[in-house]
């Protein structure tokens, strides 16, 4: 059975992942540990969220105009959110505005995945590339990034092998 969200790892870690899908405890793993979703619901609420989290650590970043939940991301091709860098022309004048777009399965995920997702997502604010300096930027944000990414990560996979994890 292929893990497609969690290719990288190591074979240990997938292996103990592969258990818990035969074992139908992946579940019981991610209710345990990340016990009710979150109830941020709509996009305004979803900017709102994300803006608190800009101020408090990227104070001096460029401003974002849009945080939008969006049904369209492709998750199997990683995206699990999308930050995206919009140029218009206005009148003789070239306004350029940051745009934050989270994947709509994430309007039923735990709070820590959201917060996890916009951490990276602000991130690139600053740095463009996944490089050390990216992920070092998004453990400052969340000092539990890593932990929470690969959790994202088994949370995906449960959604893929057996649908929605709270009803």
């Amino acid at each position: 059975m292929q893990l497609k969200y969690l290719s990288g790892y190591p074979k240990t870690l997938l292996d103990q992942v592969q258990t818990l899908i035969s074992n139908k405890t992946l579940g019981n793993y991610l209710l345990q540990n990340y016990p009710s979703p979150h109830q941020i619901k709509t996009n305004k609420a979803l900017y709102h969220y994300t803006i608190e989290l800009k101020n408090q650590y990227l104070r001096q970043s460029n401003p974002i105009s849009k945080v939008v939940y969006d049904d369209k991301l492709d998750v199997l091709h990683q995206a699990l959110g999308m930050h995206s860098y919009v140029s218009r022309v206005q009148g003789n004048k070239l306004k350029a505005k940051n745009e934050l777009r989270i994947g709509s399965q994430f309007k039923h995920a735990p709070p820590e995945f959201l917060t996890m997702i916009i951490v990276h997502e602000l991130a690139h604010l600053k740095e463009k590339d996944h490089n050390k300096a990216f992920y070092k930027l998004c453990s400052y944000m969340e000092p539990n990034y890593h932990q929470l990414e690969l959790d994202t990560r088994l949370y995906l996979t449960y959604l893929d092998k057996f649908g929605e994890l709270y009803e």
